[in-house]
């Protein structure tokens, strides 16, 4: 699969490796430092953390170091740090625990009670210093995101990041297809709805109809939606079944049978958020 194209010329891989809560456990830091380098070993290129994620940072330091130019890191500044001074800040800070020089992408995690322009004009300052490639958001509906699109005067938005699985298809009816239009890629977040996504019943069946896991089918849906996906998984297994996904090919007959189960929106509705 190509890469995307952002409109700040940063390319995504349309699969990466999402590391929420790595970090939590000091025990299991070891183990999901070597899941990152064997997913890195198996061709992902892209590693999804931010600073609220504990302390997956610095998990994510240690699984990239001597290969940083191998891997597209995205990191995520707190809402409440994202005043300008605070957004610079709190990227200095991340960028100390990754041991990098720069983060590739850096987002807005969610809307902030600071005024949106500050940040943006952090963000525009960062790009400038070189701390980072380039902004976006994450958990902004289409009215915000074209706020933040609007506000990029000097370096545009990247991507937005969003909830987005085959339970949770809400923005489909207008922010992915407004994205499309502007060349914006989409990231999505939480593809197996933190394990809660059901993995009986029509996942099952398209599962066995290629030999694979259900899980592998919800991420091959995402990944033929035309979006970043980026799973978390902390051992072994987990992750080579997440890349093998990716050579997973749907047929319309799947779609459809998907769509049944899971149906798209009849029309725009609130943006979901874990």
């Amino acid at each position: 699969m190509d890469d995307f194209m952002t409109p700040a010329g940063v390319a995504l891989p349309r699969l990466g490796l999402g590391t929420w809560r790595m970090g939590s456990d000091p025990a299991r830091r070891s183990a999901e430092a070597d899941a990152l380098r064997l997913g890195l070993d198996l061709g992902v290129r892209l590693i999804d953390t931010a600073e609220m994620y504990h302390d997956a940072e610095s998990v994510v330091g240690d699984a990239i170091a001597g290969r940083r130019d191998d891997v597209t890191i995205v990191s995520k500044v707190l809402p409440e740090n994202a005043t300008f001074d605070g957004t610079i800040a709190a990227c200095e800070r991340s960028l100390a625990r990754l041991r990098t020089d720069r983060i590739d992408v850096y987002l807005l995690h969610w809307e902030s009670a600071h005024p949106l322009e500050e940040t943006v004009r952090a963000f525009e300052r960062l790009v400038a210093d070189g701390k980072i490639r380039a902004w976006g958001v994450s958990n902004f509906d289409r009215a915000m995101t074209e706020r933040a699109v609007a506000l990029g005067t000097r370096a545009p938005l990247a991507t937005n990041q969003v909830l987005y699985n085959l339970g949770r298809r809400n923005i489909e009816a207008d922010l992915l297809p407004w994205c499309a239009e502007r060349s914006i890629p989409v990231m999505a977040y939480s593809p197996f709805e933190q394990g809660r996504m059901p993995f009986d019943g029509p996942l099952g069946t398209v599962a066995e109809r290629h030999d694979a896991t259900p899980a592998q089918v919800a991420l091959a849906w995402l990944l033929d939606r035309g979006v970043v996906a980026i799973p978390k998984a902390s051992d072994p297994a987990h992750v080579r079944e997440n890349v093998a996904a990716a050579s997973l090919a749907l047929t319309d007959a799947d779609r459809a049978a998907l769509d049944a189960a899971y149906p798209p929106p009849d029309g725009p509705s609130p943006l979901p958020v874990l």
